[in-house]
């Protein structure tokens, strides 16, 4: 009896360590590799065009879809309790989509969330979450506006420096890269 009992606690404890995978979108077939270097690519390229705009008025800035995944990884990889690991980021056909991971106790799934993002009155990003998909379960609105505020935070954060006296003109996404431009005031 003694044995049967140390048996079932052990299966048990086993079940409540492991984490149920709930489904969800299904990943990119082809993964973007995370690296410090296309962080640092990125930071160089607003550096070169915070120059370039000194001297023409025009600051025009593209990030690729490594950039992006890269900082994003980074950033909620310096979270205590990110909301999403693991991201990709899709710079396609007008749109940006993450994909992730999420966990909430010891269930754990695959998220996408698909973002337009354009330039409201004042020349300043407007991003916008138009598709979420969770799989099976509602995608909470707190992970939306998260999410939303962590993207939004990483494009104002790399353009930062040129932010006092800078208004954006044009956004553009298309075949895996974010055009940004903008002028000098």
């Amino acid at each position: 009896m003694k044995k049967i009992f140390i048996a079932l606690s052990t299966l048990a404890l086993a079940a409540l360590a492991c984490s149920i995978f709930i489904g969800g979108p299904a990943y990119p077939d082809t993964l973007i590799p995370v690296s410090t270097e296309a962080v640092q690519s990125l930071q160089d390229q607003v550096k070169q065009a915070i120059a370039d705009g000194a001297q023409t008025g025009t600051v025009t800035l593209q990030i690729t879809e490594s950039q992006l995944t890269s900082y994003l990884a980074f950033k909620f990889d310096s979270q205590a309790n990110p909301l999403i690991t693991d991201p990709q980021v899709q710079l396609r056909n007008g749109e940006m989509k993450i994909f992730g991971k999420v966990q909430q106790g010891m269930f754990n799934a695959n998220i996408s969330i698909t973002m337009s993002v354009s330039i409201d009155d004042q020349g300043k990003p407007k991003i916008e979450i138009t598709q979420a998909d969770l799989g099976p379960l509602p995608t909470p609105q707190g992970l939306n506006d998260a999410v939303s505020a962590m993207v939004g935070e990483a494009f104002t954060g790399s353009l930062g420096p040129v932010a006092t006296g800078f208004r954006l003109e044009n956004i553009t996404i298309a075949d895996g890269a974010m055009t940004v431009v903008g002028r000098t005031k």
